[in-house]
């Protein structure tokens, strides 16, 4: 694998063309998958990671690292989260969101087993038999019957987030408990679970070696494996690996673990010692929203966690520190010492890095993308969903009569509405805001309530970032960046060719209910821009994995941050 494999093809030797005024660099090496979850070895001898955030399954070779698209994002699987191979060769995969598990033939036919599941995760074969269970609280383990016809067979309930698991070498399913921490059992043809193992840190799969040792997989941020010896003692031991977000694993035939990772995609083979060595490499699952701080660090919400790309990063590393582990972060803001994060699924909060401490903004919004800092201390957000611009300011106290507002503990109140979809938002050095619609194709400003174009026929726009008296917008349809000025309205292509949004050719993907029972839906795809203090910008590639840094030349004019009509050369 050459070390800029991308997702948009086999090399991705430039991230940009057609700049004359700006040196782009990515800040980290692509990342070749979109995080990566179940994983199983196919009759191919390769190992197959599902990758729900793209929605398609890819084959990689474990001795190359090569990867291929097996189940491509346009297809009919939307989310697929775990999967497993039949007698037949067939693959059997379980599509989260949309409540639905498939059987893909060895020719490459799809067939819908069953759309009785709700939130389907962990999946498994036993010969010709199927097993799925429920990622939700009060789950049920089920078996399926693809040829028959049957209904599902409902082996028990009260599971409290299922996930993966796996045939144990006594004959019984073992599966996790996500949220109360144990590890469970179940003979496939039914019967009374029980408990095999408590307190086990942040189960989320359960997986055998080869020689029947069982191993519990973290989700945490400190990759811990738990083994426990079930033949003798029952006595246990943990590996801490390092790797954040572990998701799942399989072994080969020669018992080498393989694992993979929700937080930071890849795939790595785990030692029995704690050992790593990378087969394809970890990165950015997105990234989404992007920002610096005033010591020049770069953060990415990148939908599990806040992290960023690591300049000095030592070799085996990603080249991504995760700062936190922070469900569904997608819009970010940094602002004395602290973080602002939106998340897509209704919350806006406020993360301390040095406290490690983070509290909630506002709930209840209807997908909450772009956020900024007002020039008074406030937060503006853009609410996708519901087609406003808010303003949030603290309070005291929650007011509960607001909670049509999604209120938290702040005062929430409306800046504009009527757009039809509003995704980024910012000021320029005077307090104006301005907002990037979407769907409009136009980038708005807004003052005293109405919103008044600054520029229209944009090709998707999200991104949104001022420099001086320009405003700088992504085009995630066109792939371009462009600059309008905001005094005379003249507008102009800064670099094209960005890899951002999904790869050319790919259909557009189905944008699935936000919520399926309880749980969160696939993301909406957001390319953050931000402006840097020393007047660069820095921009989310979601298409490729990196964050990337676009300086100004030497002898091009360098507007710094905050200054209105401020420049000074380089």
């Amino acid at each position: 694998m050459t070390e800029h494999s991308s997702r948009y093809g086999s090399t991705a030797s430039a991230p940009a063309s057609g700049s004359t005024r700006w040196d782009v660099r990515r800040l980290n090496l692509p990342s070749p998958l979109w995080g990566s979850n179940g994983v199983a070895f196919g009759p191919d001898g390769r190992l197959y990671a599902a990758q729900f955030l793209a929605g398609q399954i890819s084959a990689v070779d474990p001795a190359t690292g090569d990867v291929e698209t097996i189940v491509p994002m346009d297809g009919p699987v939307q989310s697929p989260d775990d999967l497993a191979f039949g007698a037949d060769g067939s693959m059997y995969i379980t599509d989260l969101v949309p409540g639905r598990v498939w059987r893909r033939t060895p020719q490459g036919e799809y067939r819908l087993v069953s759309d009785e599941v709700q939130v389907p995760n962990g999946i498994t074969c036993i010969g010709d038999r199927l097993f799925v269970n429920e990622m939700r609280m009060n789950g049920r383990l089920l078996e399926l019957f693809p040829d028959s016809g049957r209904a599902p067979k409902v082996l028990t309930e009260g599971l409290a987030l299922g996930n993966a698991m796996q045939l144990g070498p006594d004959g019984h399913l073992y599966y996790p408990h996500m949220v109360t921490g144990q590890v469970w059992r179940i003979p496939p043809d039914g019967g009374t679970p029980e408990v095999v193992a408590e307190d086990v840190h942040e189960p989320v799969a359960v997986r055998f070696d080869r020689g029947g040792v069982l191993m519990v997989l973290s989700r945490g941020r400190s990759g811990i494996v738990t083994r426990i010896d079930l033949h003798g003692t029952g006595s246990r031991s943990l590996v801490t690996s390092g790797l954040v977000g572990l998701d799942n694993a399989a072994f080969d035939t020669e018992n080498r673990m393989f694992v993979s990772s929700f937080a930071t995609g890849g795939i790595t083979e785990l030692h029995p010692d704690g050992r790593t060595r990378e087969i394809v490499p970890r990165g950015l699952d997105g990234p989404f929203g992007v920002t610096v701080d005033l010591g020049g660090t770069v953060y990415a919400a990148d939908h599990y966690r806040v992290a960023g790309p690591e300049s000095r990063a030592a070799d085996g590393t990603d080249e991504v520190t995760t700062h936190v582990l922070r469900p569904f972060a997608h819009g970010i803001t940094a602002d004395n010492g602290l973080l602002h994060l939106t998340s897509q699924y209704g919350e806006v909060t406020t993360y301390d890095p040095e406290r490690d401490t983070t509290r909630v903004r506002a709930a209840g919004l209807r997908r909450p993308t772009g956020i900024a800092v007002r020039p008074d201390g406030g937060l503006a957000v853009a609410e996708t969903d519901a087609g406003r611009v808010l303003a949030l300011d603290e309070s005291s106290e929650l007011d509960e009569s607001r909670e049509g507002d999604g209120a938290g503990h702040d005062t929430v109140t409306v800046l504009a509405e009527g757009l039809d979809q509003p995704v980024d938002v910012a000021f320029d050095a005077a307090g104006r805001c301005y907002v990037s619609d979407e769907r409009r194709g136009a980038v708005l400003g807004i003052e005293d309530g109405r919103a008044e174009t600054v520029v229209a026929g944009l090709d998707a726009p999200q991104g949104l970032a001022v420099l001086g008296d320009e405003v700088f917008v992504v085009e995630t349809g066109s792939r371009k960046l462009r600059a309008v000025s905001l005094t005379t309205g003249a507008h102009r292509i800064e670099a094209e060719d960005l890899p951002v949004g999904l790869p050319p050719g790919t259909g557009s993907r189905t944008d699935p209910a936000l919520f399926t029972h309880g749980m969160p839906g696939v993301p909406r795809q957001f390319a953050g821009l931000a402006a840097a203090p020393d007047g660069s910008l820095l921009l989310s590639a979601n298409g490729e994995g990196t964050v990337l840094r676009l300086s100004p030349r030497e002898g091009a004019t360098v507007h710094r941050a905050g200054v209105p009509g401020g420049e000074e050369s380089p």
